[in-house]
């Protein structure tokens, strides 16, 4: 067998990796994986069990350790920090809504985009995370789900890393995921978000599976967005809400945008205005996101009547706009967050930011 692991495979993979075994075999793997939720080979016991010893020997499972979960007081959000098998961590948030049950996870151990409000950005960017590894991330918070009579219903590739650098292992992830003899999710269900890859947005409106796009795009003029989103400065607003046109144009399905307001940054009524101009033709939706601040950040989140006023200069636009709902505050699980606490002898110091007006 080669060096690959369990959740890096396909099912016709995985059929080809066992060589001479009965196809049934990969069938009975697929459903322990991703039908029962099997921690390891022992769990899977239609296998014999000389056959589960030499799949623990030659084809590795599982891929990633959590060793720390965090809980909000309300239960209805967790992150959990994984430490991969060369010592790197990553984490991944679950949240549970009314009528969502949707895990956010990373793409890359860190992230090169360098977005200074991100505490991902901070710790500088490693290496891209294997399918497997992306993989491992999702089937955690489905077995936790599970335990408590529950099930994920939607993935968002929003945690740590660009997940249109890392742009081969998370479409084979969602192919995965999506793959009817398995965990059987629904390609709606997925959400891959982009700084603005630009190259990847097309790329990704090839693509026949359908799963959403999301734009993190935060401001509509280059000169702010050059200042959150470093990016910017190589894929310019202009060239990356025409990408977003073809994108709309060739899918027929609508872009999010996400737009994170910082105070007096890029939440006031010019920089609606400028979101207005640029995207009132784009069959898209807009979340504006309240700012979920790490430690000695260098932006202070708006405060709600701003973000409100922000919300309604865009609906006069009749533009399609939500303001997001905040889960995890209380365990500060914004991207990159956990991570970096865990490294962070300053973990426990306050943000600098002033009480929101």
């Amino acid at each position: 067998m080669s060096d690959a692991t369990l959740l890096d495979l396909s099912f016709d993979a995985l059929s080809h990796q066992l060589g001479g075994l009965p196809a049934y075999r990969a069938r009975q793997i697929w459903q322990g994986v991703f039908g029962d939720l099997a921690v390891d080979y022992n769990d899977i016991t239609t296998l014999p069990r000389a056959l589960r010893a030499r799949l623990a020997r030659d084809l590795p499972f599982p891929v990633a350790d959590p060793v720390r979960e965090e809980e909000s007081a309300d239960r209805r959000t967790w992150k959990t920090l994984f430490r991969l098998a060369d010592g790197e961590t990553i984490e991944s948030v679950t949240m549970k809504f009314s009528e969502r049950r949707t895990v956010c996870v990373s793409t890359q151990v860190g992230c090169p985009i360098g977005c200074p409000f991100c505490a991902t950005g901070a710790s500088g960017f490693a290496r891209n995370l294997t399918v497997g590894e992306i993989v491992a991330q999702v089937l955690h918070a489905a077995r936790r789900l599970d335990s408590e009579g529950d099930s994920l219903s939607h993935v968002v590739y929003m945690g740590m890393g660009e997940p249109f650098l890392n742009y081969d292992a998370v479409l084979d992830s969602i192919r995965i995921l999506n793959d009817a003899r398995g965990f059987s999710l629904g390609a709606r269900s997925f959400t891959v978000s982009t700084a603005g890859i630009i190259s990847g947005i097309d790329r990704f409106a090839g693509e026949k599976i359908q799963a959403n796009l999301a734009v993190s795009l935060h401001a509509a003029d280059d000169a702010t967005r050059d200042r959150l989103v470093p990016i910017n400065r190589r894929h310019p607003t202009a060239p990356l809400l025409a990408a977003c046109r073809r994108y709309t144009e060739r899918t027929r399905r609508r872009i999010t945008f996400e737009v994170t307001l910082f105070d007096g940054v890029n939440d006031t009524r010019r920089h609606a205005e400028a979101l207005v101009d640029r995207i009132s033709d784009l069959l898209c939706h807009v979340n504006l996101i309240p700012y979920n601040s790490p430690s000695n950040a260098p932006f202070c989140g708006s405060s709600p009547q701003r973000i409100r006023a922000f919300e309604q200069a865009l609906s006069r636009a009749r533009i399609p706009v939500t303001i997001r709902h905040s889960r995890g505050t209380d365990i500060r699980a914004g991207c990159g967050q956990l991570r970096s606490d865990a490294g962070d002898a300053r973990k426990d110091e306050e943000s600098a930011c002033p009480p929101t007006r």
